[in-house]
This record gives structure tokens, C-alpha cells and sequence, in this order.
């Protein structure tokens, strides 16, 4: 129990160590938060988010993209018993429905063709990405990562979000456009 108590000791002060040495270096140095981002791709608490459909936010007037995912179109129609419903529309607020703008935070992957930041966010330690895959509002972006398989099976296995009837895949949808 004592080992314990001196490992999450150990632990606390490390964490207030390196807190300390990123507020020394911030202070004293002139590079804008937005290069320090760049540079460390490190997380940061993101204000002023809104949810554009179910894998893109845009943070004041930056686009963002969800890395390693991709949700059905805005317009995108699907089918639960041969109903159609609007299935962008459902990813987009399930999106919303896991957002909170006070704790959201965003690591940088990269950037794709169309100019769009591509991350990871999460809250805590859950995963926002792979939270809309595992609950079957968007797919694995096969074509470009392989992060998300198992959450995509996952879904697809319980029949969750759009797994749970008929739909076209996102990429494959916007080609017949």
C-alpha cells in the first residue's frame, strides 16, 4: 500500500514537473500557440466547436476533419426496414450529442487534399473517432488508416447506428454523386 501511495506521489510530481517546464517555455517564448500546436501535435482544449456533419467540426473558422473515420453525407439516404432515413443527419447528431465544447480536446494527424486538419479528438480519454465507428454512425477509413476496424466490426456484429439496416459506404455514396 505504502509502494502505492510513493508510485502515484511519484507520478503527481512528474506530471507538475512537466507542466511546469510547458508553461516556462510558453511563457518565454514568441512562437503563436497555433506553431507550438503544430510543432508538438500535442492536445488542446478547442472553444467555439461546431459540428458539421458526422466526421468534421469546424473551430471557429478552421475545417477539421475526423481522422481514420467517414460518416455518410449530409444528404445520404439509408434504410432500416425498407424505410429510408436521413443517415447524415443521424451521424451528425449523434456527433453533437457527444460534444461539449469545455472539454473537448484535438490532436493534429495531418492535413488532407482539401486543406482540412485531420484529427483525433477526444474527451477524457474517450476516443470521439472511435465512439462514432463503434457506434455505427461512421465507418473505418479503410483507404487511409486501419485505427478503427475492430470498433467498425463491433458495430457492424451488433447491428448498431447504420449497420442496424441497408446503406451505401460514405466514399462510395459521394463517387455516384
Amino acid at each position: 500500500m505504502v509502494s502505492n501511495i510513493l508510485k502515484i506521489g511519484c507520478y503527481l510530481l512528474l506530471k507538475i514537473f512537466f507542466l511546469l517546464i510547458l508553461i516556462e517555455n510558453e511563457a518565454i517564448s514568441n512562437t503563436s500557440s497555433e506553431e507550438i500546436e503544430k510543432q508538438f501535435n500535442r492536445k488542446i482544449k478547442i472553444p467555439n466547436v461546431k459540428v458539421v456533419d458526422g466526421d468534421s467540426i469546424r473551430i471557429d473558422k478552421k475545417k477539421y476533419r475526423l481522422f481514420g473515420i467517414d460518416a455518410p453525407e449530409m444528404d445520404q439516404l439509408c434504410k432500416i426496414n425498407r424505410k429510408s432515413y436521413k443517415c447524415g443527419v443521424s451521424a451528425r447528431n449523434f456527433l453533437k450529442s457527444l460534444i461539449r465544447e469545455d472539454i473537448l480536446n484535438c490532436s493534429n494527424e495531418d492535413t488532407d487534399r482539401y486543406g482540412r486538419i485531420l484529427t483525433i479528438c477526444k474527451i477524457g480519454e474517450l476516443d470521439i473517432n472511435s465512439t462514432m465507428v463503434k457506434n455505427g454512425w461512421a465507418v473505418a477509413y479503410k483507404r487511409y488508416s486501419d485505427r478503427y476496424i475492430k470498433e467498425e466490426f463491433y458495430a457492424k456484429k451488433n447491428k448498431l447506428g447504420l449497420w442496424q439496416g441497408e446503406f451505401i459506404q460514405p466514399e462510395k455514396w459521394r463517387r455516384r454523386k
